[in-house]
């Protein structure tokens, strides 16, 4: 991308930064588990929408579209302007992305909401920024990786939008709502906090930024008498 586009980019993922921050530390991440927890649990951890539905088939859907992304490379299917690699680029990007938070999530010693004594477990909340201090349950829980399975496709966005800005706007809204959508889903489960969906969100944005594609400028010759 041009320099300025750059820029802007990187405007929107720090302005972005500022709500999810906000969030994090306003402290209702437990007032919210709150709403759908109790010391038996939660209800929403096991029906057949949240669990089956919105868990099981949001991680096929995004497998599904990953394949799709992979036959895109051969027979162009979205983005048709798009030349090979480009496309190659998105897919590869996309993967990249998925990769970044299960790689966060295994240095977290932070335990899902339902793991905590108050909703039937035997964790203890800590704080995910007390980074390697334990709070008695399994860990491995912060950031989000179910909310990866929409917000990693924020890549579209930035494949799509010098040639396809519609298509692009489209893909973006369906992305949002997508990553609304499942990473809700969780923290109706007690599988995360509100934070740890936003968290998810913010860094799969970050990296689909920095990793877009940049057009090449061409240098500027002067003509010579």
């Amino acid at each position: 991308m041009a320099p300025s586009l750059f820029k802007r980019d990187l405007g929107i993922a720090v302005a972005a930064l500022v709500p999810v921050v906000a969030w994090d530390a306003s402290g209702l991440d437990l007032a919210v588990q709150r709403l759908f927890g109790s010391a038996d649990g939660f209800a929403w951890r096991s029906h057949w929408f949240t669990s089956l539905v919105l868990h099981q088939g949001g991680r096929a859907l995004a497998w599904v579209v990953v394949a799709l992304l992979a036959l895109n490379v051969v027979k162009p299917l979205l983005g048709c302007a798009l030349a090979r690699g480009e496309r190659l680029r998105w897919l590869l990007v996309t993967l990249v992305v998925f990769a970044v938070v299960p790689l966060v999530k295994d240095a977290s010693a932070t335990s899902c909401p339902w793991s905590l004594a108050e909703f039937g477990g035997n964790a203890s909340y800590v704080s995910h920024w007390r980074w390697g201090v334990g709070d008695g349950g399994p860990g491995r829980c912060f950031p989000s990786g179910h909310a990866t399975s929409a917000a990693a496709f924020f890549t579209g966005w930035f494949a799509l939008r010098r040639q396809h800005p519609r298509a692009a706007r489209l893909w973006l809204a369906a992305v949002l709502m997508l990553t609304v959508l499942l990473g809700g889903a969780q923290v109706m489960r007690g599988a995360h906090y509100v934070s740890h969906v936003l968290w998810a969100a913010w860094l799969c944005w970050g990296v689909a930024t920095l990793t877009a594609p940049r057009p090449v400028v061409q240098p500027a010759y002067v003509a010579t008498p």
